[in-house]
């Protein structure tokens, strides 16, 4: 057995997307979406990615059990039993503690990279390089790795990776901290700075190495998690699963463990990278006209409109002129037409449309 015969990949799926409103869903989450129009949905490009390198026996998925069937509709090559399924919405620290428990059944000697399934990546062969060099570095070290992607702007929609430039082997750089989303002031400070990334929730580490962390940082998922470590990887896996994961905390890996281990190291990257988390997100990611808008889907005309974005599979012909800086989104049961800058606010309307008091 080789030591790539030890690598896995863990494809996180299981978010609703509701800053992608109303294109995305509860029962239709953007990362099973052709957001891009590319004949695609996000969670199929992000396995034929790993596909390169990671055969599909060793990919798996991790998703609310919801999404079970969307998941083997879109990745069919997918074995049922690679897809694991939570069932309850509990954030990605007990996510990743659960795979990280699954994989160690299966082998104790797993390394896996973890990463979310709606991401776009441009430069996809230097990033499959990274991602062999980062299982090889977390495979023979005892350390949590995250990618840090090198900041082409002061965005204020990412966190940060604070470097602390010890640079070790293979350009693998120690953490200093990490930092929340900022302001846009300090966002232009951590760019001038030159040793701050963003985050791009790109993970890479042993199972043993990860577990070990959740048993020093979060006990109180590892113990619930690990009451009866013989279920995992059996036919009683998920009825097991299905009684003790809703009793974990609901909080990320980040809060959970990468701010309070001491074995955090990140791997500076340019991989052309866009989690396409919003709608401007998606605007500054697609190619744009002469005016600097955006068109996805057909039968939509804009005229004398500028930076907007424009998403109608409608029937109809859609003719929109004199729009500056706006949102449009056409579903057959909602129209969006919303101001770019204040995009913040759709994931919030969404919850209050849900309020039968709204209308």
């Amino acid at each position: 057995m080789s030591k790539m015969d030890n690598y896995y990949v863990a494809i996180m799926a299981g978010g609703v997307g509701s800053r992608f409103w109303p294109a995305s869903r509860e029962d239709l989450p953007k990362q099973f979406l052709d957001i891009l129009g590319v004949g695609k949905s996000l969670i199929r490009l992000t396995f034929e990615r790993f596909q390169n390198i990671i055969p599909a026996d060793r990919i798996f998925v991790v998703t609310n059990k919801t999404y079970k069937g969307l998941v083997l509709e879109h990745i069919p090559e997918m074995p049922e039993a690679n897809v694991i399924t939570e069932p309850s919405r509990n954030n990605t620290g007990p996510c990743v503690a659960y795979t990280a428990m699954r994989l160690k059944a299966i082998n104790k000697n797993a390394c896996f990279v973890i990463a979310p399934s709606d991401h776009v990546i441009l430069k996809e062969e230097f990033f499959l390089d990274k991602i062999v060099q980062s299982l090889d570095y977390a495979f023979q070290n005892d350390v949590i790795l995250t990618m840090g992607i090198q900041p082409t702007r002061p965005d204020t929609g990412y966190g940060y990776i604070e470097s602390s430039n010890k640079v070790t082997e293979n350009g693998v750089e120690k953490v200093k901290s990490f930092r929340e989303k900022p302001n846009l002031e300090v966002a232009q400070q951590y760019v001038d700075n030159g040793s701050y990334y963003w985050n791009a929730g790109i993970f890479v580490w042993s199972v043993d190495t990860i577990l070990k962390s959740f048993k020093e940082n979060a006990a109180d998922i590892y113990n619930i998690l690990n009451k009866d470590f013989s279920k995992y990887n059996t036919e009683g896996e998920q009825e097991y699963i299905d009684e003790v994961y809703p009793q974990t905390p609901k909080i990320s890996v980040d809060y959970a463990i990468l701010e309070k281990a001491q074995n955090v190291y990140t791997l500076p990257v340019d991989i052309g990278w866009s989690d396409l988390g919003t709608w401007n997100a998606l605007h500054a990611f697609k190619d744009k006209n002469e005016e600097g808008s955006v068109v996805i889907g057909k039968n939509t005309m804009l005229i004398d409109s500028t930076d907007c974005i424009v998403r109608s599979d409608a029937e109809k012909l859609v003719v929109i002129k004199g729009l500056e800086d706006y949102i449009v989104i056409d579903e057959k049961d909602v129209l969006l037409i919303y101001p770019k800058s204040e995009e913040q606010n759709i994931k919030a309307l969404r919850q209050s449309i849900d309020n039968p008091d709204f209308l």
